[in-house]
């Protein structure tokens, strides 16, 4: 990648990549029904409609360097569409989006407005500009490669091809696109759309599989949806929990808590990733900048001491009950953590937030809860 990208090599590939994504999101929202984004199939982003005239192949490139006569992302777009297994004839529209100012002195100014005739004919104008040493090199640079198996193309395939290509330049930067995807929804708090936009990032990324990476209408607008009903809302903004578990470097990481301390106290070992799991969650929810967040964290506050007192509640039975201590203690464990939410405002949270909230109870050491049941 050139001028402008960052040094790292996999935190550039890792950069265009996700603007890359973004691009694909953006085009998520013009998508009419039965249509679909495809990701990584005949190239960096494909609109596929039962239309053809709405189809559109797209190539992604987020340079800063401009686009001049001899640079790569032209020609090198230009070989991948000319090449055999790419089937042109699926898509209406080739085209080059690109963050890409034209050079000051670029023949491709005006390509846009070219027939294909003439955008051929300033092809060969570039190109007749290579020397006879450039072009018969017997070690030539990557362009004049580039440039040769371009314009060794059979003419008729090189004609259809060009009378499709589009030049989208100086295209919005991924901070530009952000913002653009933020003033798409409606009725979503200010504070809450960067959660609005991060679900939509993850959803489109969740999408891809071994097999293919594609975005269809009704699912997307589906997301959309989902997002807004659970974003716009007022009164109580609840954040989302998915049940993640704790991977083995995290169960390393906290195993000095008190909370893991307490279940690692009664060999309860297989719970751990699930309860530290849960306990990410919810902290990584009280740091979220949610709309109306006070109100959140003051209902969660109230909530806890609900499930404190429902516990000790059943903590108290356990001892009236207790034959073996360590049974007794991982038979409390699991109906605490398998019982039902009690509901917030006539909705039912998720499991996860609950039992995220009875863990952080175990880790107060004011508040003198324990798994182990003694008689």
């Amino acid at each position: 990648m050139s001028g402008g990208q960052a040094k790292n090599a996999a935190l550039s590939t890792a950069l265009a990549f996700h603007y890359q994504v973004l691009i694909g999101l953006d085009k998520c929202f013009s998508l009419e029904e039965n249509e679909t984004i495809w990701f990584e199939t005949d190239g960096d982003i494909s609109l596929i409609s039962p239309n053809l005239e709405n189809s559109v192949q797209t190539e992604v490139k987020d340079y800063s360097a401009p686009l001049t006569d001899h640079h790569e992302n032209l020609w090198k777009t230009l070989k991948n569409w000319l090449a055999p297994e790419f089937d042109h004839t699926k898509y209406k529209v080739l085209m080059l989006h690109t963050t890409q100012a034209f050079g000051a002195t670029t023949f491709l100014k005006d390509w846009n407005d070219k027939s294909g005739e003439q955008r051929l004919d300033i092809l060969q104008t570039i190109f007749s500009k290579r020397t006879e040493e450039e072009l018969n090199s017997d070690s030539p640079s990557e362009i004049v490669k580039l440039q040769k198996a371009v314009m060794a193309t059979n003419e008729v395939l090189l004609q259809q091809v060009l009378n499709k290509v589009t030049l989208y330049t100086e295209a919005s930067n991924a901070e530009e696109l952000e913002k653009r995807i933020l003033s798409k929804p409606v009725g979503i708090p200010k504070n809450n759309l960067k959660s609005y936009l991060h679900g939509l990032i993850g959803f489109v990324y969740g999408q891809a599989t071994q097999r293919a990476w594609c975005i269809k209408h009704n699912e997307f607008y589906a997301k959309c949806e989902e997002l807004t009903a659970q974003l716009c809302k007022k009164g109580f903004t609840f954040p989302e929990f998915k049940g993640y578990e704790a991977s083995p470097i995290e169960i390393q990481i906290h195993e000095q808590k008190l909370f893991v301390k307490k279940i690692t106290e009664i060999e309860h070992h297989e719970m751990l990733a699930e309860a530290i799991g849960n306990w990410i969650e919810l902290q990584n929810s009280l740091h979220m900048e949610l709309d109306e967040y006070p109100l959140y964290r003051k209902k969660t506050i109230n909530y806890q001491d609900q499930l404190v007192k429902r516990f000790k509640v059943a903590y108290s039975t356990a001892k009236l009950e207790v034959a073996d201590p360590m049974k007794g203690s991982k038979k409390l464990y699991n109906s605490v953590i398998l019982e039902p939410p009690l509901p917030i405002d006539n909705s039912i949270p998720p499991l996860e937030y609950k039992n995220g909230l009875i863990h952080d109870a175990m880790d107060d050491e004011n508040r003198n809860l324990k798994w182990k049941v003694e008689p």
